[in-house]
């Protein structure tokens, strides 16, 4: 069992790599003619969802417009001469998530290629649980990639069609896929939405002066002032033209399994995911955990920013007084000094600091929204106690990660889990806290207004909780060196 104090390694990856981390974000216009400043706005809204890249493709009538760029949106897409490139009152834009891999520009979407029936752009927040062995297939039959990301896999699969429309092309290629994901791909007569047949990845639809928008999450709606029109179903393709808007359903109907880590941690508190307020939810959790497992106490303190819900939730449940005793420094970007011993020594106070009037001779409950390694929750903890807090008390909105992700989440594989090697004591000694507790998957599902989690045909997609994968592991399960997915961002070795 590891032990508190242990090195944690370079301080970039300490800072970040204790934290799950969605994939992207998607966003689309189609006929606006604020269309790539409408696309910049949304991709800001959906900042959240992807810090590392993104990037915008528009079509001006005659020709497609790229602009791809590391880094946040605020910083390539403010820029007059970047916006005054992306002519066309059509677009699509993408954010990709933070990550420790090497970074290229090749493989910041969209992505475009010349098709036979003419430009062809696309992006996606999800992960195709079996592109590995088709991009192997690919390349064993002559296919020259030009990144490593399975969205070109998509791509190939569109061009290699032999169907003679391109909606039947992009019928064709995702039949192929398997995993979880949300495309918006955009042609010079279309803007194309699709959803896995679970839909697992969020996808919406929107409306602003008669124009119709795509998105991950209805926030990116709020910035442009357009109205939500409804979620595109799980399984559904919908096509937008000038002539409207057309919903079609290539899949057997399923019931669908959206992931549940939304409402946990990636949408933002602001956004309605499947109809329900991800705030509410989140306070919700929070309140359960008080039922579940309460202790006397003297404050509730968030983990922020996204433990707040939860603990504003379990504050009022518990009738114990909510605090900021954590503020966060929300400028922390890459490291800026040389990560000596004594500066990884510094952890997270980099970006969190003790709010010790709150902390000093008081039993806390601290609140989290999740546990992944743990290491964050151990510098966390140590500075309450360093801040002169009695006792502390770690309760986390959500049950125990104990399975890894393979549907767009960035999560380690189970050895670097915490909860899949250690069990709940071994878990606080480590934490180094007075008492622990998670939220029972039962209690998250109470949380979301279900009686408790069907066990014939759950209501989410939950499988870092339970191991309950609902799709096949293609690429998992076929490789003998462990589990392999194409990155967004990272070279492939």
């Amino acid at each position: 069992m590891s032990q508190i104090g242990e090195p944690l390694g370079d301080i970039d990856d300490f800072v970040d790599d204790d934290r799950l981390r969605e994939e992207c974000g998607v966003f689309g216009v189609f006929n606006h003619p604020d269309a790539a400043a409408l696309t910049a706005l949304g991709l800001h809204a959906l900042q959240h969802r992807g810090q590392e890249a993104a990037g915008i493709v528009t079509f001006d009538g005659n020709h497609f417009h790229s602009e791809r760029r590391l880094g946040l949106v605020g910083d390539h897409f403010s820029k007059h001469g970047t916006m005054d490139r992306l002519r066309g009152a059509c677009a699509i834009g993408h954010v990709r998530y933070s990550t420790t891999g090497g970074t290229i520009l090749r493989n910041v979407q969209p992505l475009y290629a010349d098709l036979a029936g003419g430009g062809f752009s696309i992006c996606h927040n999800g992960n195709l649980t079996n592109a590995v062995a088709l991009r192997t297939e690919m390349v064993k039959g002559g296919a020259i990639c030009q990144s490593t990301s399975d969205t070109e896999v998509l791509l190939h699969l569109v061009a290699r069609s032999a169907k003679p429309r391109l909606i039947e092309k992009f019928i064709d290629a995702i039949r192929a896929v398997e995993g979880a994901y949300s495309f918006v791909a955009m042609s010079n007569k279309k803007l194309i939405g699709a959803r896995d047949p679970l839909g697992i990845r969020p996808l919406v639809l929107g409306k602003l002066d008669g124009s119709h928008i795509l998105a991950s999450e209805t926030c990116a709606l709020d910035i442009i002032g357009a109205e939500f029109v409804r979620d595109i179903e799980n399984g559904e393709v919908v096509v937008i033209t000038e002539d409207g808007i057309e919903s079609l359903h290539p899949f057997p109907r399923m019931t669908p399994r959206p992931c549940v880590f939304e409402f946990i941690y990636f949408a933002r508190p602001d956004s309605i995911v499947g109809g329900r307020s991800v705030y509410d939810v989140r306070k919700q959790t929070g309140r359960q955990l008080s039922i579940e497992s309460g202790v006397e106490a003297d404050v509730v303190i968030p983990v922020p920013d996204s433990g707040v819900p939860a603990a504003i939730g379990y504050a009022q449940e518990a009738n114990i007084p909510f605090e900021l005793g954590i503020i966060r420094n929300h400028y922390v970007g890459r490291t800026f000094i040389e990560p000596t011993q004594q500066i990884r020594q510094l952890g997270v106070k980099l970006k969190h600091s003790a709010n010790r009037s709150q902390i000093s001779g008081k039993r806390i409950v601290l609140v989290d929204d999740s546990i992944v390694r743990g290491t964050t929750s151990v510098k966390i903890v140590q500075m309450m106690y360093e801040a002169g807090a009695r006792e502390v008390h770690l309760r986390v909105a959500s049950p125990p990660i104990t399975h890894p992700d393979f549907y767009g989440i960035d999560t380690p594989d189970d050895k670097k889990l915490l909860a899949a090697t250690h069990d709940l004591e071994e878990m606080r000694q480590f934490i180094g806290v007075d008492s622990l507790a998670f939220l029972s998957v039962d209690g998250l599902y109470q949380s979301m207004g279900f009686e408790g989690r069907d066990p014939i045909t759950p209501q989410f997609t939950d499988h870092c909780f339970t191991g309950d994968y609902p799709t096949p592991l293609t690429d998992k399960n076929g490789s003998t060196s462990g589990p392999r997915q194409l990155s967004l961002l990272a070279e492939v070795g």
